[in-house]
């Protein structure tokens, strides 16, 4: 029994984009906790190197920190060759960067009066910078024929569309807090951009996979958590560390024969 597969990732160079977020730091906790070399990228390179300096407390020589703007084509190019030159050739990408904008006001704002400036600038970061770390990844896996890309989508948008009643009364950063139009729609195009990838490079031994979180708690009201809570099967938010183990599982030998999923971590709120 020797050959069953394991999520043993020992040795591998895992890239984590949005690293200093609340998923991505896990992740990358996570993969560095199964042996890997992991990358904690991010456009905030103080955080980033926060994250790295946790990790390595527990797993010595496990994370290195690297600043990256995911929306910028060079800063994507540097990237990627520093890692590989030198950390080693990158066999796992969780690509998890996403942002809500500069301005909460103005990311949250309604549809009727949605400025273009912001839907812009959210979709350069959210599909356009998915778009080139898998291109300048994804080509570099492609041309060892080996690779596994983990894509984070969400509920809203790759799944379903947001119930805004959930939201009523919920602030963020002192601002009416809502699901807006350009999160649901980024997140939309995750999925089609893993369906894409995956046919594309599938006989090329890349397999590219969507994560699709539910709500994640975090510094939610109570009033949120219980409304958000009832409306899941299995009655709660997400931990982050729910997370972790599926996007660990598409990252691994464990999911060597899938490829072009979406991998629903939603408490079975999509079941319904």
């Amino acid at each position: 029994m020797t050959d069953v597969p394991t999520l043993d990732i020992t040795g591998q160079v895992a890239v984590i984009t949005g690293g200093a977020g609340v998923i991505g730091a896990a992740t990358a906790a996570g993969m560095a906790a199964h042996g890997a070399k992991v990358v904690v990228v991010d456009v905030n390179g103080v955080r980033a190197a926060e994250v790295s300096e946790q990790i390595n407390a527990t797993f010595p020589g496990h994370a290195t920190a690297l600043e990256c703007d995911v929306s910028c084509p060079e800063s994507v190019n540097e990237m990627a060759e520093t890692i590989e030159r030198e950390i080693g050739p990158i066999s796992i990408l969780h690509n998890n960067a996403a942002t809500k904008g500069s301005d909460a006001s103005s990311f949250f704002e309604p549809p009727e009066t949605y400025d273009l400036s912001v839907w812009r600038s959210i979709m350069a970061v959210n599909i356009d910078g998915m778009f080139l770390v898998t291109r300048t990844i994804g080509t570099k896996m492609a041309e060892r024929k080996r690779g596994s890309i983990i894509h984070t989508a969400s509920i809203y948008g790759a799944t379903m569309g947001p119930d805004q009643r959930i939201y009523q009364g919920e602030e963020f950063m002192g601002t009416a807090m809502t699901t807006p139009p350009s999160y649901s729609v980024s997140k939309a195009g995750v999925t089609g951009l893993t369906l894409y990838f995956a046919t594309y490079w599938g006989a090329r031994g890349v397999r590219v996979n969507t994560v699709t979180p539910g709500g994640v708690r975090q510094a939610h009201s109570d009033e949120f958590v219980a409304r958000y809570s009832d409306r899941v099967p299995m009655q709660r938010m997400a931990t982050v560390n729910d997370i972790v183990g599926p996007v660990l599982f598409l990252a691994s030998d464990a999911a060597s024969y899938v490829t072009g999923q979406n991998l629903h971590v939603d408490g079975g709120l999509s079941a319904w």
